[in-house]
């Protein structure tokens, strides 16, 4: 059986009052749940404890009922939906007081940010499933009568929509914008509620030019009173009401724009009541007077507040200073006075004249009769330019001036009010910069524009203004306004000025028009050779056989006649031959006879040799082999020698010393006899003498031999 729509569907209960069965349709006052929502009230301004506590509170509140509202059942949801006027207030209040991305920042506590974003979050929620007619095959309303109940219960109105849009369009746009064509593709009565609002809508951009004093084309013609004079305007109205009015402005078109970018098909409802021609005419009339009486403000509360306190420290001093002459000289010979005086009445426009002239008035006294001479500016960075950039360098006439001037370049100078540094621009962007000034003012020579440009910080904007007004510096008043830029020469081209290893090589592009193309290699080179072709090649087997042969000249061969080779087939005795023992012929030499004298017989390597020799003289190379490893086992140099040996040797070389020297020393009558059984005289006297003589040996006189180190020079002292 198929469900039935909500708006059909029946439900039998018991009747609470009689306890009897009784049929109520699924949408009644008496399914609604007896629940209260509290309004919602935005965060508080400040981090007050009293006050976070209580926003925290009631969202809390909010946010839980909420989330019970989204909980229930689907007929119960709409029941509670529709029958219920405290939660249509908490959503209205919801919507009129959250905060817009237009307000101003407030410095919230992290648990009221968190609060906040939930409780968003489930407004956006049960408004979604407000204007949601079918959630499943079984929970759902007939089209039409979901139609008729959010525009009979004002469920849905054109403010609540355009609210919504402003609210939730960042982020859920696409849901918004089939939520809000769900709406009005059900309920088509919300065109014409639209089309009823939008004078409403013009209506608000004629009050606010009313309250500006200014008057639309399009505004309907009212008639004025006679008394009434329009004396307001954005620049003089207080504060407070030029703020309500931006703010106003702030919320009503970005709450247009974001209508409209959700719901695009409301253009044509927009276009029947010329809206476009009606915003442009607003537009030009409004905000450029409110924008300029803005800039004045921020200018007045901030800028003025901030630089005036200055200005009048500056005036106070030179006021104070004005009778030290030789102070005053030096002082602006460094930092012009007349351009700091010149810089601050650009800054403020209340500058009192007249204490200014006083002291530009007594800086020029200060100077009678003395030769005054402009300090030069240095535009090239010189090795005693300053590394934050001087503004300027003394030249006096005056040695100590000069030495002044020398070491105030070579600091970190504090270039004055009128010296800041700045950023170089050079290259396209000055072209674009002196271009942009010239276009306006085409009388004006370049190089006069670039003195302006590097005066106002390449300010093109404030050269044109100050030019316009006449309010240059002095310095740039005197120059002549049809000066022409002197253009630098060009360096010499990289390419005709380089040197280095590769000047005019065989690869050089610049010096040669043609190069070898097969001479160049990019990568690893690859042999095209294999192996086979390697091994088969025998050139160098061919070389080496010429050098081999002319070394046979040396150590010929020596034929063995027929009797004679029975000598050679001998075995070899092993018994050691005595025969020349006694005969000590060559036995002191240095060096033996078989190191220096003899000689390998020449051997022709095996790979040379004829393919008839390589057999038989295989034999004769083993049988020269097991004699060459002999020889080596007799000569052979063991360098490490036996330890016993090297101490007999040692001890023996001792006594020979000591025999020469003609002492005898006999250890045995210090040893002596065995302990307990008494010592000889000889003994006694033997140690007794060791006892008084044994700072002459071993380690006992340490000092007298590192006294002896230092006299010859081998400890340094």
């Amino acid at each position: 059986m198929p469900a039935l729509p909500l708006d059909k569907l029946q439900l039998t209960e018991r009747d609470p009052k009689t306890g009897k069965l009784r049929t109520l349709p699924a949408l009644h006052p008496e399914i609604k749940a007896d629940r209260s929502f509290v309004l919602y009230r935005p965060p508080p301004v400040v981090r007050d404890p009293a006050l976070v506590e209580e926003f925290l509170e009631r969202a809390k509140f909010i946010a839980d009922d909420l989330n019970w509202l989204l909980a229930l059942p689907h007929d119960k949801f709409w029941c509670q939906v529709i029958f219920d006027e405290t939660l249509q207030k908490c959503l209205d209040s919801y919507l009129r007081y959250a905060p817009r991305k237009f307000d101003a920042l407030l410095d919230c506590h992290p648990e009221v940010n968190d609060m906040q974003k939930c409780l968003h979050r489930s407004v956006f929620l049960t408004f979604l499933r407000m204007s949601t007619h079918k959630e499943s095959k079984d929970h759902f309303i007939t089209p039409s009568v979901f139609g008729e109940i959010i525009y009979n219960n004002f469920l849905f109105d054109i403010p609540k929509i355009l609210d919504l849009c402003v609210l939730f369009g960042k982020g859920n746009g696409l849901l918004l914008q089939k939520m809000i064509e769900n709406i009005f593709t059900q309920q088509p009565s919300y065109f014409s509620d639209l089309d009823e609002t939008l004078p409403t809508v013009l209506q608000v951009f004629n009050n606010i030019l009313h309250k500006c004093g200014l008057q639309c084309e399009g505004a309907s013609a009212e008639p004025q009173k006679l008394e009434e004079k329009v004396n307001v305007t954005p620049g003089n109205m207080p504060l407070q009401e030029l703020k309500d009015i931006v703010l106003y402005l702030c919320d009503t078109c970005t709450t247009l724009w974001a209508f409209l970018d959700v719901f695009p098909l409301a253009c044509q409802t927009f276009q029947k009541h010329e809206f476009c021609y009606r915003l442009a005419s607003f537009y030009e009339l409004a905000i450029p007077e409110l924008e300029s009486a803005i800039k004045k403000r921020h200018y007045e509360d901030n800028s003025r507040e901030n630089i005036q306190p200055f200005i009048e420290e500056f005036l106070q001093i030179f006021t104070s200073v004005l009778q030290e002459r030789r102070f005053l000289r030096d002082y602006d010979e460094l930092f012009p006075v007349e351009d700091d005086v010149s810089l601050l009445q650009q800054a403020s426009s209340t500058l009192d004249e007249t204490r200014t002239a006083y002291i530009l008035q007594a800086v020029e006294s200060a100077w009678e009769g003395v030769d005054r001479r402009k300090a030069q500016v240095i535009k090239d960075p010189t090795p005693l330019a300053a590394s934050n950039g001087a503004s300027a360098i003394v030249e006096s006439t005056a040695e100590d001036i000069e030495e002044l001037g020398a070491a105030y370049a070579s600091e970190d100078e504090c270039a004055g009010a009128a010296a800041a540094p700045i950023a170089k621009v050079s290259g396209v962007e000055l072209d674009s910069l002196i271009s942009q000034v010239k276009d306006l003012l085409p009388d004006l020579g370049e190089g006069f524009i670039l003195a302006c440009l590097e005066e106002y910080s390449y300010n093109a904007e404030q050269v044109i203004n100050n030019i316009l007004e006449d309010k240059l510096v002095p310095y740039l008043d005197k120059l002549d306004r049809t000066m022409q830029r002197q253009l630098k020469p060009d360096p010499t081209p990289l390419v005709t000025s380089r040197y280095n290893v590769f000047q005019n090589d065989e690869f050089d592009v610049f010096s040669r028009d043609s190069v070898d193309v097969s001479r160049i290699q990019k990568g690893k080179r690859r042999e095209k050779d294999t192996t086979r072709s390697l091994l088969n090649d025998k050139r160098l087997v061919a070389e080496q056989k010429e050098r081999y042969s002319q070394y046979s000249v040396i150590v010929e061969e020596i034929p063995v006649q027929q009797g004679e080779a029975q000598l050679y087939k001998e075995d070899y005795e092993d018994e050691y031959d005595d025969t020349y023992d006694g005969n000590q012929v060559g036995a002191n030499d240095a060096d033996s006879d078989d190191e220096l004298i003899s000689r390998r017989p020449f051997t022709i390597p095996q790979v040379l040799r004829p393919k008839g020799q390589e057999e038989g003289l295989e034999e004769e190379e083993e049988d020269e082999e097991e004699e060459e490893e002999a020889e080596k086992e007799r000569t052979k140099d063991h360098f490490v020698q036996d330890p016993a040996v090297l101490r007999e040797r040692a001890e023996a070389r001792r006594l020979a010393y000591l025999a020469r020297k003609g002492h005898k020393h006999d250890s045995s009558a210090v040893v002596g006899n065995v302990k307990g059984h008494g010592q000889n005289r000889e003994t006694v006297q033997e140690r007794r003498k060791k006892e008084a003589n044994k700072s002459t040996r071993a380690n006992h006189n340490r000092r007298v031999m590192a006294d002896r180190k230092r006299n010859k020079g081998m400890i340094p002292s």
